[in-house]
């Protein structure tokens, strides 16, 4: 055997070449890693945050006497759902109205509602949960009570939201408004409106007849 070919040298060139493949393996490895936590990190930072609302956030808005406070938008839930906190006066409320193409739900935080429809009616007291399905039911709810009324109303999907901003008015939170006195051009105005928002509206008395 020649100078230089011992079988030592081979073992020693072959222990060489594993401790290199070994290091290499270990750095990619390191590597490795170190990509998969950045691109996690860059998953976790790309997910939606939550929506956090303070107790005086949110526009408010006065429709029919009332206090609406939008907590969430379509905007924000990419037309998902919206919230609305609802201060009701007494002896106040909406006329009957119907939408075909979205819930409408209803969480009586405090105070009292007389809910109508063509179904019938039912008293809302506090704590009192009631659900307006698709399909246009006309309906309505009024506070009969001597006592200020707050609802939760939540819309699936959403949308009633912005029938809201483009009827009511801004008010500072405590102030309300009296309803706007209604005339036949008015009416027919404020028709037209809620058409556009997927809403019919009807005459006071609708439900009476």
């Amino acid at each position: 055997m020649k100078a230089g070919c011992r079988p030592d040298n081979f073992v020693s060139l072959f222990i060489l070449i594993y401790r290199v493949i070994t290091h290499l393996v270990i750095f990619f490895k390191k590597i490795g890693k170190s990509r998969n936590i950045k691109n996690k990190n860059h998953m976790e930072t790309s997910k939606p945050a939550p929506i956090t609302v303070d107790p005086t956030g949110g526009e408010i808005l006065s429709v029919a006497g009332g206090n609406y406070r939008i907590l969430v938008s379509g905007k924000q839930t990419n037309g998902a759902f919206s919230t609305i906190e609802m201060l009701v006066p007494p002896r106040n409320g909406p006329g009957p109205h119907s939408h075909a193409n979205f819930y409408e739900s209803f969480y009586i935080v405090d105070g009292e509602l007389e809910v109508y429809s063509e179904a019938g009616s039912y008293t809302a007291k506090k704590g009192s949960f009631v659900v307006v399905p698709e399909g246009g039911i006309v309906h309505y709810f009024k506070n009969v009570s001597d006592k200020m009324a707050q609802l939760l109303c939540i819309v699936v999907p959403a949308g009633l939201e912005e029938f809201f901003e483009e009827i009511g008015e801004p008010v500072d939170m405590g102030k309300f408004l009296p309803p706007t006195p209604m005339d036949p051009e008015s009416i027919k105005n404020l028709q037209a409106i809620a058409m556009k928002h997927g809403q019919e509206l009807y005459p006071p008395n609708y439900l009476d007849l």
